[in-house]
């Protein structure tokens, strides 16, 4: 049962960084997305702070959903089961893939909104100004990128631990 909890405050550790560091980089890219299209939960315009209750509140819950799925394809069954440090690499790997689907989604987004080629939604539109909606667009969508390859890349995460586990079986039980 340790191990279960390690593994789970593993992901959830992993996920707060991941998020507080990517607000530190997106709060300064554009504001906004934090102080308008955000709820008012914190009385600061300050981009650090933001960027650390944010990177908190939007992220803690996605680790524990993701340690939950993960405990259960690294410990449950007869399998070989995988320790809390076995998955420190493999969260990792998935952390790069989440920044880098971010930064490529953020850079596209951006590129496109200056030229014209997409626009903020109609309802956020009163609260940018022109020269701030591209920056918006690159906050929105480099999170959105970053959700989306989470919970992709989450998955497919659990499925190669189980995997895992399943050639580990083989390899100890074949003959030298």
């Amino acid at each position: 049962m340790i191990e279960h909890a390690k593994i789970i405050l593993l992901c959830i550790v992993a996920a707060i960084v991941y998020g507080i560091l990517h607000d530190q980089i997106t709060a300064r890219i554009c504001l906004q997305y934090f102080t308008v299209f955000h709820a008012p939960v914190f009385p600061t315009r300050s981009p650090t702070l933001l960027a650390f209750g944010w990177g908190v509140i939007a992220t803690w819950w996605v680790g524990l959903f993701l340690g939950l799925l993960l405990t259960l394809a690294a410990r449950a069954g007869p399998r070989p089961k995988l320790t809390a440090a076995m998955l420190v690499h493999p969260i990792g790997r998935l952390l790069i893939v989440m920044a880098c689907s971010a930064f490529i989604a953020g850079v596209s987004a951006f590129l496109l909104a200056t030229h014209g080629l997409a626009r903020e939604p109609e309802w956020m539109a009163p609260a940018l100004t022109s020269s701030t909606y591209p920056r918006f667009m690159a906050d929105w969508f480099a999170h959105n990128a970053s959700y989306a390859s989470g919970i992709l890349g989450g998955i497919t995460l659990c499925v190669l631990q189980y995997r895992r586990r399943g050639y580990s079986a083989v390899a100890i039980s074949a003959p030298d």
